[in-house]
């Protein structure tokens, strides 16, 4: 299936029409940045390893991180696969990568050699510790990256080990995403100037820099270092999440003093003193305890009945599926159905202009198309089901 034919019905194009985007298979980050441009007009070929690039996955075909893409199989140790990739770039915007600092090259398809082909070409490079420095060659994932930045420490209830936050973090916020922005900035500074721009792009950097806030909070004198014990990381009784008596819960986020104000008039603790000074922390454990007492003696549905209509940032805590059915998930059309596999929407939206339509991914499916597109014959009629692991990122 072209490009065009998954877009939706409108005259508008998406926002990345018309780019062209060489994409060598990794997991986690790179893959992410994949989907975002795919979602949003680019085109995306994926160039997939033998035997399927990522370990953890049964079955690539229900991967909602490929979605929308074009995709051929290729051994890139084979010098004539090699030559594929490079005519391919020779057509493309940008090409990005997740392999460890140096594999690239060592394959023949790293920055220097793919600009001599295209000069204007956006390489993205995405790992974790990033191209240099004493870990760039070290093994890692996300919740390694995370640590050293001095995130992980901060996540997670004050009397047990930092929690893992998915791979949220590191994966797809300060790697994937962060990927995307930079491949667009550095597109049109390209567009500008007519010169190609090598993205350096590491979960370790991004994760930090999503660490602004608390820095800035740290800065003003609200951030005391232990975990637990600051407004944002559960240590606030008015900002946390509670446990109801049917086991489901509930989140608060009345952080401004007029939100706190209806939350305690609703929950008949504003004549409270215990409650009289929202920010005197040596109260927080006992006012938390006060709330978690309360919110324990009645289901999430009296809780809901009560404090719903009041705007207070309460909120329930919906589980992936529950979140399906939720008016708002509905009215805002968040999720979607794409070959009877549920997902979310591409995000963000566009007033007026549409995104792409997902589809999922399918193995090698482009394979005769993007062959004949660049006028080179099929160098391998089959591929080992084993196929051979290329080095990490």
């Amino acid at each position: 299936m072209g490009r065009a034919e998954h877009l939706d019905d409108t005259s508008l194009r998406p926002v990345l029409d018309g780019v062209r985007v060489i994409e060598l298979a990794g997991i986690g980050p790179a893959p992410f940045c994949g989907m975002m441009l795919a979602d949003h007009g680019a085109e995306v070929i994926r160039i997939d390893r033998p035997g399927g690039s990522d370990p953890l996955s049964q079955d690539q075909e229900r991967d909602v991180l490929l979605r929308s893409r074009r995709t051929i199989t290729l051994d890139l140790k084979q010098p004539d696969s090699v030559e594929i990739v490079a005519r391919l770039v020779e057509t493309a915007d940008g090409l990005i990568e997740g392999f460890r600092p140096g594999v690239a090259e060592r394959l023949g398809l790293g920055p220097e050699a793919m600009m001599e082909r295209k000069p204007s070409l956006v390489y993205g490079r995405m790992t974790g510790w990033g191209q240099s420095g004493p870990l760039a060659a070290k093994a890692g994932h996300d919740l390694n990256y995370i640590s050293m930045s001095g995130c992980l420490a901060t996540l997670g209830p004050k009397t047990q080990p930092p929690s893992p936050p998915l791979n949220l973090i590191g994966d797809y916020g300060g790697g994937g995403m962060l990927l995307a922005f930079g491949f667009v900035s550095a597109l049109l500074a390209a567009r500008a100037d007519g010169r190609g721009r090598v993205i350096d792009c590491a979960m370790a950097d991004g994760s930090a820099a999503l660490m602004a806030g608390m820095w800035s909070l740290k800065h003003n004198g609200m951030w005391n270092g232990a975990r637990g014990e600051n407004l944002l990381d559960g240590g606030a009784p008015f900002y946390s999440c509670y446990a109801c008596a049917d086991g489901r819960f509930v989140a608060i986020g009345a952080i401004e003093a007029k939100f706190y104000a209806s939350f305690l008039e609703a929950m008949g603790l504003d004549a409270d003193p215990l409650f009289a000074d929202q920010h005197d922390r040596s109260r927080w454990p006992t006012m938390q305890a006060r709330l978690a007492k309360t919110f324990a003696s009645a289901p999430r549905a009296d809780w809901i009945d009560r404090l719903a209509s009041v705007d207070c940032c309460f909120t329930e805590v919906l589980t992936m599926e529950d979140a399906l059915a939720h008016e708002h998930c509905l009215a805002r059309d968040i999720f979607c159905e794409a070959d009877g596999y549920v997902q979310p929407k591409p995000a963000p939206r566009f007033e007026n202009t549409p995104a792409v339509t997902p589809r999922m991914w399918r193995r090698d499916a482009d394979r005769e198309d993007l062959l004949a597109e660049i006028g080179l014959p099929d160098p391998v009629g089959e591929f080992e089901t084993g196929g051979a692991r290329w080095a990490g990122r």
